[in-house]
């Protein structure tokens, strides 16, 4: 209580330095069918009401055209003063020299104690962004369906090929994903339903060096192809449509994260579970997580002395505690809010995606060509993992 107090009073204070007002720029992936999209819509209209200023909000669904929209603003110099954005990885990387540390914030601005955390410290050992979002990426079901068809809930790799066939001679998709824009979350899961922790850390440097469990990943969403487990057109649809069909219960299943089950409906979250991956050979199940997005103050807004308390105030507000509260997810409830709990308690792993950790051309390659190919068959897992290792992905 007495640091919401202290906090209001600050911005109180700044707002004096900005009372003639000034037009900021925001970035965000608060957009289309998030529901925090509107949250954080209202906090940039209040933030405008009680300060007089003017932000100018370009955001958009997170996807590869949306990173690379961010990276190429930055690279020609067109970056906003505030970005939520993805940290401690290979989207980062090119634009820290651009942002300002928590740090120097903090010593400038002493009263607002900005957060700094340790899980989003980069690898030149500063922290630049204001964690939130913590997230987790499992497998998401439409339980009702599973009901209504009699087939056993995918806890084992055997009873999701189970729940695979049932649905699949059914006439409902099984799993729903689109292979032209977003397969990436099947691909991270694939492969860490074959690795050891160890193996799904591993960031090699050769080709020769990628794990095996790699490629048996890869191999088993071939394996999943040839059962039918995805659309029809899952080559060429995109991941809105095939998301509105699991959403529509026309669809069983979808790996994806937490930001998918903020897109379902009130009614539904009752009749929607989210499970730990599970291992396609032995017991347990993983789940991928940690907190992997922030906001960034740029060195734009800070070296411009007619917007830097203004911008400084934006960061502040939005990440409120009261405030990140609201964008953090907590519109879930019901069933589903239970077995996201449960998922992040119980399961026996919990790692960052590999795609972290990659080079923007070795995760396309991954995620946009080799994904899809491997599924049609018209590209084994070995030349997969070749063709994407000579992008040099984890090479700083």
């Amino acid at each position: 209580m007495k640091r919401t107090i202290l906090f209001i009073l600050v911005l109180v204070m700044l707002a004096g330095a900005a009372a003639e007002g000034v037009t900021l720029r925001t970035v965000s992936c608060f957009a289309g069918e998030d529901v925090a999209a509107t949250t954080y819509a209202e906090l940039l209209r209040t933030y405008e009401e009680q300060t007089g200023n003017v932000v100018e909000d370009v955001s958009a669904t997170s996807d590869e055209s949306w990173k690379a929209r961010v990276l190429s603003d930055f690279a020609v110099g067109n970056e906003p003063d505030v970005l939520f954005f993805f940290a401690c990885s290979g989207d980062s990387a090119p634009i820290l020299r651009k942002m300002v540390p928590i740090a120097e914030i903090n010593a400038a601005y002493p009263q607002l104690q900005l957060m700094e955390s340790e899980a989003l410290r980069e690898s030149d050992g500063v922290i630049y962004a204001i964690p939130a979002r913590p997230y987790y990426e499992g497998l998401f079901v439409n339980t009702d369906l599973f009901e209504q068809y009699g087939l056993p809930l995918p806890d084992t790799w055997a009873h999701l090929e189970e729940a695979v066939a049932g649905f699949a001679a059914a006439g409902v998709t099984p799993i729903a994903v689109s292979f032209s824009d977003i397969p990436h979350y099947l691909a991270e899961c694939a492969v860490l339903a074959c690795a050891t922790p160890e193996e799904y850390g591993a960031r090699p440097a050769r080709s020769e060096d990628v794990p095996q469990s790699w490629l048996d990943g890869m191999a088993l969403i071939r394996r999943l192809y040839e059962l039918g487990a995805f659309p029809a057109d899952a080559l060429n649809t995109s991941e809105s449509r095939t998301s509105q069909m699991f959403r529509d219960k026309q669809a069983a299943m979808q790996f994806d994260g937490s930001w998918f089950a903020n897109t379902i409906p009130a009614g539904n979250m009752d009749t929607v579970a989210v499970l730990p991956v599970p291992r396609f050979e032995g017991e347990g199940g993983a789940v991928i997580g940690g907190v992997s997005m922030g906001f960034y103050l740029t060195r734009r807004a800070w070296d411009d002395p007619d917007r830097r308390d203004a911008a400084v105030r934006l960061l502040a507000w939005l990440t409120a505690p009261e405030h990140l509260a609201r964008l953090n997810l907590e519109q879930v409830e019901g069933a589903l809010r239970k077995s996201a709990n449960d998922l992040l308690a119980g399961a026996d792993v919990l790692m960052g995606p590999v795609q972290d950790d990659m080079n923007k051309d070795a995760r396309e390659a991954w995620l946009l060509n080799c994904v899809p190919a491997v599924a049609e068959g018209r590209m084994t897992p070995e030349e997969c993992w070749e063709n994407v290792m000579r992008q040099m992905p984890f090479e700083d």
